[in-house]
């Protein structure tokens, strides 16, 4: 049987299944939560962010979800210091000039607090005199933590950080630390080369 799972992940959990950085005080895994042969994940999710990961045991959807090639959009909730303004909002949405070079163009708006949000933790930084907000991003990129230096570009700290949806598929219905079974999208076949068929002399 072959597998192709989402799974809900906790913050402070690592994106893998083994630690070996820190042999003596291991963290939080994915082998914590799932215990399926041969499975893994079809791209990343930082230890420090949360929300859907998929993983499979086929190589080659692995590859056809995780490769920047395909732009498969991803939509994250993020919530950040401050109210970001229409400014803000737009220049997430045209591009970001980051270290990498500009991002590409996106989705972004203000978003109410995710309806059923489940408390993290530990529960993120609270300051009394700057109020925080949040924002629905939808990227078709996927640079080393890109969405937290997005959003540090235009002012705006990202405080908590949920990853609700690659694709087609959403967490909905999922509880953090819980994984469910899906059915496998066809592949996407590259055109075979021809064989040549001439004689060998």
């Amino acid at each position: 049987m072959s597998w192709f799972i989402r799974f809900n992940k906790p913050f402070d959990v690592l994106p893998q299944f083994t630690d070996r950085a820190n042999a003596e005080t291991p963290r939080s895994t994915l082998s914590e939560f799932i215990d399926l042969p041969g499975v893994y994940p079809a791209g990343r999710l930082d230890r420090d962010s949360e929300g859907l990961m998929l993983l499979t045991d086929n190589g080659r959807l692995q590859a056809q979800i995780s490769d920047p090639k395909h732009k498969m959009p991803k939509t994250y909730w993020v919530q950040v210091e401050g109210l970001p303004d229409a400014v803000a909002l737009k220049a997430l949405r045209d591009g970001v000039d980051l270290k990498d070079g500009k991002t590409r163009p996106a989705k972004a708006r203000l978003m109410d607090e995710p309806e059923g949000l489940w408390p993290r933790n530990p529960p993120i930084r609270v300051r009394q005199t700057i109020p925080d907000s949040w924002i629905e991003l939808t990227l078709r990129e996927g640079r080393n933590r890109q969405v937290r230096r997005m959003t540090a570009a235009v002012g705006h700290p990202t405080l908590r950080l949920i990853r609700a949806r690659i694709g087609d598929w959403t967490l909905e219905g999922l509880a953090p630390g819980q994984w469910d079974s899906l059915t496998a999208p066809a592949l996407e076949f590259s055109p075979q080369r021809k064989r040549d068929r001439r004689p060998r002399r």
